[in-house]
């Protein structure tokens, strides 16, 4: 039994969604389908599996936008993310408008997220941890089985994220990085919101924002 991922990046912005699906039930679930669905449909069918959720780290356009589109079509539930970004949900319109994509209706998911959750795809279990800073509802997800976590757009390879959008805090972001994400281990990989993937150990190492001899 192990979960298995694979990586869509979509829209123009190169968003990374992510298909996570569990081997032993043949579950799975979306984590960001930011656009782009007939791709992601795609995605989920090489699998073999059947999608039963989808999973979001936090309310940017780039993130969400195929989202509804995707749980009509699959008849699925949203999870996701805090319900502080409630308001970025809310602001998909202008948001739409501001980055020139179709326009996209506001919505609310079918079920916010805490911190201390859990979502299970399959029998794998995913851990919820609260991380704000780039948007004050943001929250990631970590698998302890697979040893790898989805961090949106809190951790980059080399970098963390922008912090200068309504509500951000670089502080929190800082805080939420060493806080939340290092205790999980240094062998934890993890799939960012854009870019390549990296694990928490190589980043405490070099990252320039957020790595150890930074402190």
């Amino acid at each position: 039994m192990s979960l298995q991922y694979k990586i869509i990046p979509v829209t123009p912005l190169q968003q990374n969604c992510s298909v996570l699906w569990c081997d032993a039930t043949g579950e799975a679930a979306v984590v960001d389908p930011g656009g782009d669905v007939g791709r992601i449909q795609a995605a989920v069918a090489a699998t073999g599996a059947r999608l039963t959720k989808i999973l979001l780290t936090h309310g940017h356009l780039d993130h969400v936008g195929g989202t509804q589109e995707l749980a009509r079509l699959a008849g699925v539930p949203v999870i996701g993310p805090q319900a502080l970004d409630a308001f970025w949900l809310d602001a998909l319109p202008e948001q739409c408008r501001m980055f020139g994509f179709a326009p996209i209706e506001a919505f609310h998911p079918d079920q916010w997220l805490e911190e201390g959750g859990r979502v299970s795809v399959g029998r794998e279990v995913l851990e919820v941890y609260h991380t704000p800073g780039h948007t004050p509802g943001h929250v990631i997800f970590f698998s302890r089985s697979a040893k790898l976590a989805l961090v949106g757009d809190v951790l980059f390879a080399g970098s963390v994220g922008r912090s200068d959008f309504p509500q951000g805090n670089h502080r929190e972001l800082i805080d939420s990085i060493r806080g939340k994400l290092w205790p999980l281990g240094r062998d934890v990989s993890f799939i960012p919101g854009h870019g390549p993937m990296s694990t928490f150990g190589d980043e405490r190492d070099s990252n320039p924002f957020v790595a150890d001899f930074a402190a």
